[in-house]
């Protein structure tokens, strides 16, 4: 994904590389201050970078570490620099995180094959 061609993007383009629903950032952007992209004067939804890396990170509390809504929230809140990390990160698009997934399968199955040789040595 080539984001230094375009400075906005569509709700519905954000939710396709986020693997999100529409909705679903609709809700976030109800529930999260951080998450607040700007209206055209159509009132579309115009996202930029920053906006797209927030909802990742949204999604990364949320899913993978399993906050709550309010959970999520006050870990944004107490640690504002979490934002301006996840803007150091290239954004991942549904073919990137194919490849994380894979790499972190593997990670996971080193570390139990060691555990396994670990108590084998027992």
């Amino acid at each position: 994904m080539d984001t230094d061609q375009r400075k906005y993007y569509s709700i519905s383009e954000v939710a396709e590389m986020l693997d999100l629903k529409s909705h679903v950032l609709r809700f976030w952007e109800s529930e999260f201050s951080q998450l607040r992209p700007r209206k055209n004067s159509a009132g579309n939804r115009a996202y930029t970078e920053r906006d797209i890396k927030t909802a990742q990170l949204i999604k990364s509390l949320l899913y993978d570490e399993k906050y709550t809504i309010e959970g999520a929230r006050l870990r944004l809140k107490t640690n504002r620099g979490l934002i301006d990390d996840q803007l150091e990160l290239p954004l991942v698009g549904k073919d990137d995180r194919e490849e994380k997934m894979q790499a972190e399968l593997l990670r996971i199955r080193r570390d139990l094959e060691g555990l396994i040789n670990r108590v084998k040595g027992l």
